[in-house]
């Protein structure tokens, strides 16, 4: 089933957590709410600043590990082209 998606939020601290869940909201208020991911113990999630939809549990982890290796620049270059898509789309 394709209901994961893999999704970046920007800390207070300006470092970027990649992870996977069926239902990003809920995740992030699960990080806000200090639930989850032992990385948000020294850090304050600000916001998801990038979301791929429409994999499965196996994709989402593939594509989760695969954005972890990239650079800080590769990084903001991903999440710049897929903010450059949306706002393409009208």
């Amino acid at each position: 089933m394709l209901n994961w998606s893999v999704y970046i939020i920007q800390c207070d601290d300006g470092s970027l957590y990649t992870g996977i869940s069926t239902d990003v909201e809920r995740r992030f208020q699960q990080h806000s709410a200090g639930r989850g991911a032992k990385y948000f113990r020294a850090r304050r999630p600000l916001k998801v600043i990038y979301a791929e939809v429409g994999h499965t549990r196996a994709s989402a982890s593939q594509r989760e590990s695969a954005i972890k290796k990239l650079s800080r620049v590769q990084k903001a270059e991903l999440i710049d082209r897929e903010n450059c898509e949306k706002d393409l789309v009208v």
